[in-house]
């Protein structure tokens, strides 16, 4: 329900500057009232997920209206492209995503693909993506970054993110490279509960800190903040929350032991239950904007005009209270309005059309195909069964986004049979085994796993099916870190939808045969 509140006065700079710091969400495809009124009192950033996106027609002209209420409106949205995509999110990518790049190891690229993805992105009016993710993952059971990362080597994620941040600006959309300072070595999702990477300072600069660096150095306009403890930095406050970490270590100058970053400093969103959980989300975005934060996102979950005015109202006090200095809202408030104008800019003149060829070219390359020694492997040529094993998915990546290979195979192979596996066959594997075995009587079997090396039902489930059935065909489209199994083992790097389309051209033996 809609809170009506009389808009406040344009001489009422704290309010504004309160306004123009948020990075809100809204539900619908079209900009409720009371975002328009707030768009016109100051708001400075609106943030889309796929709930906003029908189609790029349809999101172009929403954009448009959104910044007819204001022309240097930031217009963000989540699109890492692979698994994470909301400008797709109902087919899947056309883009593969980092882990996938990464593999290739060709930044040239990294920046082509990310060069396109812009152009996508700013022909639907997007001027400002909460992408790369620069995080190294040196935790390969991480549950929260995984694929999302370009890799487990810092120089390789550095040089990729570099690429990426590069190609993206380059067609007008400002990148925001996160999450500073690097949330790869976590065993806790920061949208669930607070990480701790108990780490040193050299292993952090030596690590973490590389692909940062890097980022700057390309000129990202925006850096995105992770929710973590790291005790060596700071033993208290989450790296969001902390002067040591955003003002000491990303805003001080090299000279002084930081990075000298002076763009725009965004919070991951404060909704996430390891800020909201612990400090609150109205305090939380306080200390945020005190220890040096320019911008709090917020509307992932939580996308009401309550939640807006809420936050406003909290940093308007903490102003007023004297925990929040009003120059440093000030100053966060300019950066944002300089971000917008730089937006507002980079959109003038004409823009060629995205190349999506270049995602499936990129996806084809990423592929890691392994076939068993002195085993003849047959394509797939007529209706396989195919078994799907996925855990639930992150909050980054969503449960809205179809991934797999069982209906791409169904639409060339009429009468495929495919199955769906999730968490809950962790307590009944011995009937899960045998209903694959019984539906793949007679057919080629085709075996499709997410991160199988974090599931242990999975991985003994895997063991067992290719135990039985060892002409199968096995697709890990996840983090490949198991041993390869099969008669056939096709890593994708990934789940995007041009990933499953690689892949099946692997196993039907038609290379190079769509698009």
């Amino acid at each position: 329900m809609s809170i009506l509140v009389p808009t406040l006065p344009a001489s009422d700079q704290l309010h504004r500057d309160a306004l123009t710091v948020l990075q809100p969400g809204f539900v619908g495809t079209e900009p409720p009232e009371w975002l328009r009124r707030h768009l016109a009192a100051g708001l400075g950033s609106v943030a889309l997920f796929d709930r906003n996106v029908a189609d790029l027609g349809q999101l172009a002209a929403l954009t448009a209206a959104l910044r007819a209420e204001n022309p240097d409106l930031l217009i963000a949205i989540d699109e890492e492209s692979g698994d994470v995509t909301r400008l797709e999110a109902g087919s899947g990518s056309s883009w593969p995503g980092n882990l996938a790049l990464g593999a290739i190891d060709d930044p040239a690229l990294t920046r082509d693909v990310a060069r396109e993805l812009g152009r996508a992105l700013a022909a639907a009016g997007v001027n400002y993506n909460w992408a790369p993710t620069a995080d190294v993952n040196s935790n390969p059971r991480n549950p929260v970054i995984g694929v999302r990362s370009f890799g487990a080597d810092p120089e390789l994620c550095a040089r990729h993110t570099a690429a990426w941040v590069e190609g993206l600006q380059s067609a007008g959309v400002a990148a925001c490279s996160k999450h500073f300072p690097g949330h790869g070595d976590t065993a806790v999702d920061s949208h669930h509960g607070l990480p701790v990477i108990d780490v040193d300072l050299d292993v952090l600069r030596a690590r973490d800190l590389i692909p940062f660096q890097a980022a700057i150095a390309a000129g990202t306009k925006a850096v995105m903040t992770a929710h973590i403890m790291i005790p060596a930095l700071d033993p208290k406050l989450p790296a969001t929350l902390s002067p040591s970490v955003l003002r000491d270590l990303l805003r001080a100058a090299p000279a002084d032991g930081g990075l000298g970053y002076q763009g725009l400093i965004v919070s991951d969103a404060i909704e996430m239950g390891a800020i909201a959980d612990t400090f609150g989300m109205g305090e939380g975005s306080v200390l945020a904007l005190a220890a040096g934060a320019d911008a709090i996102c917020v509307g992932g979950g939580l996308a009401d005009e309550a939640t807006v005015l809420m936050l406003r109202d909290a940093i308007v006090a903490g102003v007023q209270s004297g925990k929040l200095p009003e120059e440093r809202l000030a100053d966060a408030a300019a950066r944002v309005r300089a971000l917008g104008s730089w937006g507002r800019i980079a959109a003038q003149g004409e823009r060629p059309e995205a190349d999506l060829a270049v995602g499936l070219r990129a996806a084809r390359r990423a592929l890691r195909v392994v076939r068993a020694p002195g085993r003849e492997v047959l394509p797939v040529t007529e209706r396989p069964f195919v078994a799907s094993f996925s855990a639930e998915p992150n909050v980054a990546v969503g449960d809205v986004t179809p991934w797999g290979v069982g209906g791409m195979l169904a639409d060339r192979f009429p009468g495929t049979r495919t199955l769906e596996i999730g968490a809950e066959a962790a307590g009944s594997l011995d009937a899960v085994v045998d209903e694959v075995l019984a539906g793949a009587e007679g057919r080629r079997l085709v075996l499709v796993v997410r991160d199988a090396h974090r599931h242990e039902w999975m991985s003994a489930a895997l063991a067992r099916l290719v135990a039985a059935r060892p002409d199968a065909a096995v697709v890990e489209m996840g983090l490949p870190q198991s041993e390869p199994v099969g008669a056939l083992h096709i890593a994708t790097h990934g789940a995007a939808r041009v990933c499953g389309l690689a892949a099946v051209e692997v196993l039907t033996g038609q290379p190079g045969a769509i698009g």
